[in-house]
């Protein structure tokens, strides 16, 4: 879901480091002296290097350190040159021995795209290559995060201005070549473009500019008052009183501005033209400027897409930060570019940065040529998107890359599936680009690799690699290990399938580039976000030498040059998967590459199933259940040679005939021996002989040998993992891992047959044995069918001997893994192991129901539970806590995309599907949409991409999300939220055009339903038997039933067919863990049934349309009938008068005030104010049910009586407004014409100034008038007065506890008081926010 270096590396150090220039080599290389050429017959090879590779290949199929290289490894010792080289590690994978043996296959001629945050094209050692080329050619934003809808076209004015799309009036310079004079404009809020970081550090500084300004404001409203209090000493008067107050709440409000500023960020102008030959671009950036004069959009050189001229612009001295622009679709559509972290950066410096003056510092491939392809999308931190992953697909085939690095990943339910896995497997085959991606961050247990670098088979998947010299030198650790080492947190396969899922292994840590806002030049992370280009910028060494060789380059033939020539990290055979095949080793490699220059390009595509069942497949074996480690399998192995697109058949497909001898395990692993394999493939059986194994984790490989050519190694490897686990004797239900002895790096795994009938464990980690603090990974995860991994995890730090608890859930009868780890620096240079302990125990309550649903009758569900391990204390626990309401859309659009960068490889265009849905909260509250067809899938998934917005009724985005919605606090009001879909396939996208949307809302605390449990049917309505808890004993089965919540119990806003979701647990947890939850939580919902006929009524009368005056009759005579059939019924009568003053009345205003205050009288007529005014003048017991529910219905028979008496003083007050020729303050208003009708069916005149001080008396019996609620009634009287600090406190307060949506008019009127005081500093403030809650549309997808 992010870049794997940024999102699930529990301990990664980020930190920059002075350097100085150096030129020394480091003493680390070694001459590596360029072989000969071999013989265009790739089967004549030295018969000594043949029997010298078969032998490594038997003893194991990747190759091993040879022992001058562990020498070199092992023993060093640091100074400051070797310090330097530690931090950017090259040594490791042999790609300074390969430079310096090769000065020119430095990564010259190969083309990397980076699927990453954004590249700084502004970053230290990212402007040329070692060449002199220009190292970064091309800058994208695929997510469109940047994106300005410029469609709307604008002329220049005689004197050369236009006005922005910000209002702001723009200067054309004169000297900028239009032939059409036609202006495309956009702005943005700059912040949209800056990190979280840049934008805090940026709004510091900001603030103490404001900050002096505001200073000088108050004090000079500080001397008014000084000076009005030395003038008036005494205050008899009431007007002076007034007076006095007001210059106390201007003092007042200056000073709660600071407490509340909240600095949006300026916004920038954008302007777009065509000078006849390219679209090109400029921005007015004078908000971001102090002076005046810098900024302007005359004075901005204008810029085009990057590719053309290759430049890039600042916005400012202060923010530091570098961007580029690329114009879309004929300039309606202006991209500027900017990175959402510093992670890309660092990535492409890790590839390939070239340092002239600090060589040691290069990257790995310091002549190779980048292009930035932005997935991370700023609009969600820096979460990719199926639409940046689609858009940097095509931009690496269109630019002819021959490499991919992306470090970015998350896990997936289905291995090797999915709509992105698609594409890159036609980029990878037809077009062939070497895809290289992190395997993840999710280690140390095994079934850990992300999608798409560990799961796909056409991308290499990388795990992350710590040199002794890292160690020493970039992490500063007290005493290196002795030899290299995986780190802790880099994840391990197989995969869910069986494959390996690491592909090999690179240095996951270095000092690297970072963009120029981050104010340094560089930083160290780690993570395989670090090894990934490490590994790539070793490939483009390779592809360097390739081509100047006139060698192909193909990701088939590099992949097996990669594999073959590791070195091997670890003895074991299991160590594989951890680190693949090994540390890659590029001179080893590319020898390889030179001597099997004319084999074929072949990818050997493996499809496993067991004997005698066509599904499922897979493209390994993975033995981890207890049944299938008991028994003897056959499985059939089929093995398909895949040549690239447009192979040629009769000189590559016709010819392909290789014979290939199998090794194996031959004790474990049976297979035949030899196979000749041709173009149309061929299968075999093997028969796995797991029985004998003792428990624990064994690995195995199966691979096939050319048997001409054996000197190549596995031309294709089927790997076998087995975790045999232990099954508990006695049918106990507990297992202790005693005297467990950890050093820093040190795993340690145990597979458990979890036991029928557990759900979750408790656990204790022991520790004794240490002196210095030590840290400990502990994890565990079970495999499910078309699940993602269950995966549990914890970092724990004992800082002296002690004891953990735990809890989690599980599954019973699949096997679980627990990995303890100590961090691989954790306790370096401290003396003697770590010794633990650890128990399991095994708990479970089983129950009849997974899901229990109460569907919106009276009747409880029945819940059967038993205990079949051991005896559990059963104490049920259910409570809904959220509201989930379905919506359909109201709106859908289809359209085909513009084709300059949504056009894929393929040639077909990408369609895009827009769905609208309305929804409305009567209440603020926080909200989370749901689309269960597509959310929580990225990769694993056959639709293209999904986001979404939700915007208010001013067009404000509130919120933006993917396939991760998430809860988002939204004010009351109503709302749009637009899905927005892509896809090639119209068909797919026309069958999402009803898609449900679910929404999400989060009851307060004290609205959570707590349900209760009877041990009777009739329990619930009776109200006796109830059920509280009980001690199930093992195999008795108990039963007791879930009460539906009462209707009173319900929340408000709870709609019809909605439904109320929840959690019940059953166990109550033992030991050390007796205050803590229960891990095991199911899920519990109640739909909610339909509404009272009289609510649906009055429910139905507030959907009626009054747009026509047809519509306006039918909606009269159903209240007209309503009232007859309902008389006096308070309800009825407030809905008609909320549906009134919805309307404008436009057309009759004065009819339409008469019906408002009519309206408003019937309301208050049909209340009994005097048993309203006993009743509260009394105290009721809150502790009396029958209390409760009376002071619930009187509450709200009074809020109805002021609502009404609140809305009737608007009404009245407008007609005040009117005669005093004072224009009406805000939506709320009506006003009414000035006319002589007096006579009134109510009696009474409406333009009587006694009828509305009455009215405002009356009113004033109930509320407090100086709330912000109601203080709409005193913001314009306070104003005419001439107290303008009053009357903004007023107006201010009552904004800030509205809790809608804002009303633009009471803003506007905001800005009006703020400029008649004179606060210049704070109406720039204002201005600015207007454009955040005001914005005149909304942004583009």
């Amino acid at each position: 879901m992010a870049s794997f270096s940024d999102r699930y590396l529990r301990l990664s150090q980020l930190f920059s480091l002075p350097f100085h220039s150096q030129s020394s080599s480091s003493p680390f290389s070694q001459k590596w002296k360029k072989k000969k050429k071999n013989s265009n017959n790739y089967n004549n090879y030295s018969n000594k290097r043949v029997r010298k590779l078969v032998r490594e290949i038997r003893a194991m199929p990747s190759s091993s350190l040879t022992k001058q290289n562990e020498v070199v490894l092992r023993s060093f010792k640091l100074n400051e040159s070797t310090f330097l080289a530690s931090l950017m590690p090259k040594k490791e994978i042999g790609a300074d021995r390969f430079i310096e043996a090769n000065p020119e296959f430095d990564g010259r001629g190969a083309l990397i795209a980076i699927f990453d945050t954004g590249v700084d094209p502004a970053a230290a050692g990212l402007q040329v290559t070692t060449d002199g080329k220009p190292k970064i050619l091309d800058v994208i934003d695929c997510t469109g995060s940047g994106d300005i809808d410029t469609s709307k076209v604008v002329k220049a004015d005689t004197d050369g201005y236009i006005t922005g799309a910000s209002g702001t009036s723009l200067a054309v310079n004169p000297s900028w070549k239009n032939p059409t004079g036609e202006w495309h404009i956009g702005c943005k809020l700059v912040y949209e473009l800056f990190t979280a970081n840049l934008t805090s550090r940026l709004k510091k500084e900001r603030r103490k500019k404001w900050d002096e300004k505001n200073q000088e404001a108050i004090a000079k409203a500080v001397q008014h008052l000084d000076e009005f209090d030395q003038k008036h000493k005494k205050l008899d008067d009431i007007n002076l009183k007034a007076s006095r107050g007001d210059l106390q709440s201007r003092v007042d409000y200056l000073r709660k501005q600071a407490d509340t500023y909240d600095d949006k960020g300026p916004v920038i102008d954008a302007v777009v033209w065509n000078d006849g030959d390219v679209w090109r671009a400029a921005l007015d950036t004078q908000s971001l400027e102090d002076d005046s004069d810098l900024g302007k959009l005359a004075d901005f050189v204008p810029l085009t897409n990057y590719r053309i001229e290759r430049k890039y612009g600042i916005f400012s001295q202060l923010d530091a930060c570098s961007f580029v622009t690329n114009v879309y679709d004929n300039g309606n559509v202006l991209s500027i570019v900017t990175d959402s972290s510093p992670h890309g950066t660092h990535v492409a410096g890790i590839a390939s940065a070239f340092h002239p003056e600090e060589p040691l510092l290069n990257g790995i491939a310091p002549g190779a040529q980048l292009i930035s392809c932005k997935i991370g999308d700023s609009r969600l931190g820096s979460m990719e998107t199926g639409t940046g992953l689609t858009r940097a697909l095509i931009a690496a085939v269109e630019h002819k890359c021959d490499l991919i690095n992306m470090s970015y990943g998350e896990p997936a339910s289905l291995p090797d599936y999915g709509r992105f896995v698609d594409l890159v497997n036609e980029v990878v085959n037809k077009h062939r680009l070497i895809f290289i991606s992190s395997a993840g961050n999710s280690g140390p247990a095994l079934t850990t690799v992300g999608a798409p670098g560990g799961t796909t088979s056409s991308i290499i998947g990388i795990g992350a690699y710590v040199s002794p010299a890292m160690a020493a030198g970039a992490h500063c650790v007290v005493e290196p290990p002795s030899e290299g080492l995986e780190y802790t947190w880099s994840s391990r396969g197989p995969t869910a399938d069986g494959d390996l899922g690491v592909s090999v292994s690179a240095p996951g840590g270095a000092v690297a580039p970072v963009p120029t806002w981050t104010l340094q030049r560089r930083m160290l992370m780690n993570g395989t976000s670090m090894a990934s280009p490490s590994a790539c910028g070793g490939v483009a060494l390779l592809i360097s030498g390739m081509k100047a060789d006139g060698i192909p380059v193909s990701p088939y033939s590099v992949r097996e040059a990669l594999e073959n020539t590791t070195a091997a990290v670890g003895s074991l055979p299991e160590d594989k998967l951890s680190t693949g095949q090994g540390l890659m080793q590029v001179d080893r490699a590319y020898e390889y590459i030179q001597n099997s220059r004319n084999c074929p390009s072949v990818w050997y595509k493996l499809t496993i199933n067991q004997a005698g069942k066509t599904a499922p497949t897979s493209r390994g074996i993975y033995l981890r259940d207890l049944g299938t480690c008991q028994q003897t399998t056959e499985w059939t192995i089929q093995v398909e040679p895949k040549f690239h697109e447009g192979a040629n058949n009769l000189d590559q497909l016709v010819p392909f005939e290789e014979c290939i001898q199998l090794h194996s395990e031959n004790i474990v692993v049976k297979a035949p021996d030899y196979l000749l394999l041709t173009h149309n493939g061929r299968s075999f059986n093997i028969v796995v002989d797991p029985t004998g194994l003792s428990d624990g984790l064994h690995y195995y490989e199966l691979y096939g040998i050319d048997c001409k050519a054996p000197w190549r190694g596995p031309l294709f490897r089927v790997p076998i993992t087995i975790t045999k686990p232990i099954v508990l004797k006695d049918q106990s239900p507990q297992i202790t891992f005693s005297e467990m002895s950890f050093v820093p790096g040190h795993i340690e795994r145990r597979f458990v047959q979890v036991p029928l009938g557990a759900t979750w464990v408790e656990a204790t980690m022991r520790t004794s044995a240490f002196d210095t603090a030590r840290r400990f990974f502990v994890d565990t995860v079970q495999i499910c069918p078309l699940k993602r991994p269950i995966k549990w995890e914890s970092v724990v730090t004992f800082s002296s001997p002690s004891d953990r608890n735990f809890a989690f859930p599980v599954e019973g009868g699949r096997t679980i893994e627990l990995a303890v780890a100590q961090f691989w620096s954790s306790g370096i240079g401290s003396q003697g192991s770590t010794i633990v302990d650890f128990e399991i125990v095994f708990h479970g309550i089983n129950t009849n129901k997974e899901a229990v649903v109460l569907d919106g009758s009276e009747a409880p569900v029945r819940i059967d539970a038993k205990a079949l391990l051991s005896s559990e204390k059963l104490a049920p626990v259910a409570i809904l806590n959220k509201i989930r309401v379905p919506y359909v859309p109201v709106e859908s659009k289809l359209c085909a995309l513009p084709a300059d960068r949504d056009k894929l490889p393929s040639g077909k265009q990408i369609l895009a599907l827009t769905l609208t849905y309305k929804f409305k909260l009567e209440d603020g509250a926080k909200v989370k949409p749901n689309f269960p067809l597509l959310n929580n899938r990225v990769y694993d998934t056959k639709f293209e991409s999904q986001f979404y917005m939700i915007s208010d009724s001013n067009k404000r985005v509130h919120t933006m999300g993917d396939v991760y919605p998430k809860s988002t606090k939204l004010p009351k009001g109503e709302y749009n939220l637009q899905l927005y879909l892509r896809h090639d396939n119209v068909q797919y996208l026309e069958k999402m055009k009803q898609l449900v949307m679910f929404t999400e809302r989060n009851l307060e605390e004290k609205d959570f339903i707590r349900l209760s449990f009877f041990s009777q049917p009739d329990g619930p309505v009776m109200g006796n038997g109830s059920f509280k808890s009980s001690v199930l004993i093992p195999g008795a089965l108990e039963a007791f039933y879930v009460a539906p919540p009462t209707k009173d119990k319900l929340p408000k806003n709870c709609p019809a067919g909605s439904v109320l979701l929840g959690r019940i647990s059953y166990g109550k947890l033992s030991h050390g863990l007796k205050n803590s939850e229960n891990p095991v939580k199911n899920t519990v919902s109640y739909l909610v049934p339909p509404n009272k006929v009289r609510d649906a009524k009055i429910k139905f009368l507030s959907r009626l349309k009054q747009g026509t005056e047809e519509e306006r009759s039918e909606w009269r005579e159903l209240c007209a009938s309503l009232k007859s059939e309902y008389p006096k019924y308070t309800p009825l009568l407030v809905k008609i008068l909320d549906c009134l003053v919805s309307q404008t009345g436009e057309e009759d205003r004065i009819h339409y005030n008469k019906e408002v205050i009519d309206a408003a009288n019937e309301v208050v007529d049909s209340i009994d104010k005097e048993a309203l005014a006993k009743y509260f003048s009394l105290r009721s017991d809150p502790e009396d049910e029958e209390g409760e529910k009376t002071r619930k219905t009187m509450e709200g028979t009074r809020d109805s009586y002021v609502d009404a008496l609140y809305k009737k003083g608007l009404a009245l007050m407008d007609i005040d407004c009117s005669k005093g020729k004072k224009p009406p303050l805000g939506d709320a208003f009506v006003i009414i014409d000035d006319s002589n009708k007096k006579d009134r069916e109510s009696g009474t005149d409406p333009c009587d100034p006694d009828l509305f001080e009455k009215n405002f008396k009356e009113l004033e019996r109930w509320v407090d008038m100086k709330s912000s609620k109601y203080g709409l009634l005193l913001v314009e009287r306070e104003r005419r007065r001439g107290r303008l600090g009053t009357s903004l406190k007023v107006l201010v307060d009552m904004i800030q506890d509205d809790g809608e949506p804002p009303k633009r008019k009471l803003y506007d009127l905001k800005l009006s008081l703020l400029n008649e005081i004179g606060w210049s500093h704070l109406v720039s403030y204002e201005k600015r926010w207007m454009h955040v809650r005001f914005p005149s549309s909304l942004p583009l997808f």
